[in-house]
């Protein structure tokens, strides 16, 4: 029986909105397509396919702690993070092109869904602005505004400043008609879409294990299983795969807060800088609704490789720092809440046929855009399943090598190099030399004999030990003294300060020490 977990800390989004909750799987099914979690990707792939007549099962662990699209900042732009100017090198301008078009689809995707399903989720059409710090006397917006230019993006302009009364941005680039909206609020009219339309939900559902084939066959913790003729893995990294998507993405943390301003006190707009790790920033509905005094400034960044917590202050006091100097009107800090960003080598996700198994499809390598590359999915993959062409299909293929350009293969060796020196944690010394300098409400990993215990000390004093290797690939986790839980350093899996899974690709919790009582099924 799975234990309650403590929740994290909960994102604004949580705190405005719920999504209610529906019954585990309890009887063994077939259908014509199995979703592997509930997230933006996993239910716009549902409701792509339930228009088109076809039988759907979706089955999500616990979506309050493991769906990343609840912990998002939700920017919807097809401004991309790795910039057109990487993508171009790395894939060529055909490529880029077809990246653009993509997210742009993609954010008309989420619009068109949200009116036609009557989605009260506040989607707002708002402008982007890309800015450099003052020190930055590179000509990097000149590069960019070139190659969005050639990737079709011909209304991206140059500007003397963003919008800002509070700051003088310097130039920027704005990229108009972005967009955002309230992502749960979404996802739980989505959920109801999908189900009016004869799809079936499934929570509190973990899978252990999906068998490719014809048909597919999907296994649960419980024991029941969903035979299927495809199966899609959106679990934002996959859960069912042990190694070949995670040598070709990277797993980062990424850190928001959010803190009330005056309505008005802050343009609507999607804001990023150039620096890295850099920040974003978007306006949020407050708690007293729409019609309050006040929005919710939503700031974001920081990130760092998960389970290689940097030296220094905690991201949450570096975000408050650089936002105060920017937004001196913002109140006290809200809500602080942590994200997981997927990087991939070329600054697109992985989306299609999974290269190892038959009719299992994948969604993952979300590369800061976790919301429009969900929207992306829906549509490549129900086309996929449902036999039809896109122009999408090699543009994101999981099979696709990453040896396109020296700067795509600079990155991919420079990130497959990290992952191999946290191997190195086998044999070095333990965190502490001892569980007594573990002080409470603290973890560390200390040394037993050849192998290492995670060990937590509660408020109360009282020690949980677990095995410290990752269950996905046996590296050793790290202890994340701000969000405390178990982080890995190779692939991103995390665990609460128990040692249960809070999101893969490990889908199974740590391993009880001989003090500690068995591990879940």
């Amino acid at each position: 029986m799975q234990q309650d977990q403590p929740e994290p800390r909960a994102s604004l989004w949580m705190a405005t909105a719920d999504m209610p909750f529906r019954d585990a799987l309890a009887e063994d099914l077939r259908v014509d397509a199995c979703i592997v979690g509930a997230g933006v990707a996993g239910l716009m792939t549902a409701y792509e396919l339930v228009r088109q007549g076809r039988s759907v099962a979706v089955l999500d662990d616990a979506p309050r702690r493991q769906s990343l699209t609840w912990r998002t900042s939700a920017h919807l732009s097809c401004a991309l993070d790795d910039r057109f100017e990487y993508i171009e090198r790395v894939r060529g301008e055909k490529e880029a092109r077809l990246a653009a078009a993509s997210h742009g689809s993609a954010i008309d995707r989420l619009e068109a869904v949200a009116l036609e399903e009557a989605i009260a989720c506040e989607f707002t059409r708002v402008d982007g602005y890309l800015f450099k710090p003052p020190a930055d006397a590179s000509d990097i917006l000149d590069k960019e505004l070139a190659a969005a230019h050639r990737a079709g993006l011909v209304d991206v302009a140059l500007l003397p400043r963003a919008p800002l009364p509070s700051f003088d941005t310097g130039p920027c680039l704005i990229f108009p008609r972005q967009a955002q909206f309230h992502p749960l609020k979404f996802l739980a009219g989505l959920g109801e879409a999908v189900e009016r339309r004869g799809g079936r939900l499934f929570f509190g559902t973990r899978v252990r294990d999906v068998a490719g084939g014809s048909p597919v066959r999907v296994t649960t913790t419980s024991g029941r299983t969903v035979t299927a003729g495809a199966v899609v893995v959106a679990t934002n990294t996959p859960v069912t795969n042990r190694v070949l998507p995670h040598t070709k993405q990277a797993a980062y943390s990424t850190y928001v807060i959010g803190a009330p301003v005056s309505k008005g006190a802050v343009p609507p707009g999607l804001y990023w800088d150039t620096l890295d790790p850099y920040h974003y920033v978007r306006l949020g509905t407050g708690v007293d609704g729409a019609a309050g005094e006040t929005d919710i400034l939503v700031v974001g960044g920081e990130d760092h490789k998960t389970g290689q917590v940097p030296p220094g202050p905690e991201p949450y006091q570096l975000l408050e720092v650089w936002a105060r100097k920017r937004f001196p009107m913002m109140g006290q800090v809200a809500f602080r809440w942590t994200g997981q960003v997927l990087e991939t080598f070329d600054g697109l996700g992985y989306i299609g046929k999974n290269p190892t198994e038959a009719n299992v499809y994948i969604a993952t390598g979300d590369s800061g855009h976790g919301l429009t590359h969900g929207a992306i999915a829906g549509m490549l993959l129900s086309d996929l399943i449902l036999g039809r062409s896109n122009a999408w299909t090699e543009l994101y293929s999981p099979a696709r090598q990453v040896f396109h350009g020296g700067a795509g293969i600079a990155r991919w060796l420079g990130e497959n190099l990290n992952v191999t020196r946290q191997t190195l944690d086998w044999i070095s010394p333990g965190e502490v030399a001892t569980e007594d300098r573990i002080a409470p409400g603290t973890g560390a990993v200390v040394r037993k004999g050849w192998g290492k215990e995670a060990v937590w000390r509660d408020a109360a004093g009282g020690l949980h030990r677990q095995v410290a290797n990752c269950t996905h690939m046996k590296c050793i986790v790290h202890w994340n003294p701000w969000e405390k839980s178990w982080d890995c350093p190779c692939h991103g899996s995390r665990f609460d300060e128990a040692g249960r899974v809070l999101h893969g690709p490990a889908n199974r919790n740590l391993e009880a020490t001989s003090a500690e009582g068995g591990d879940e099924a």
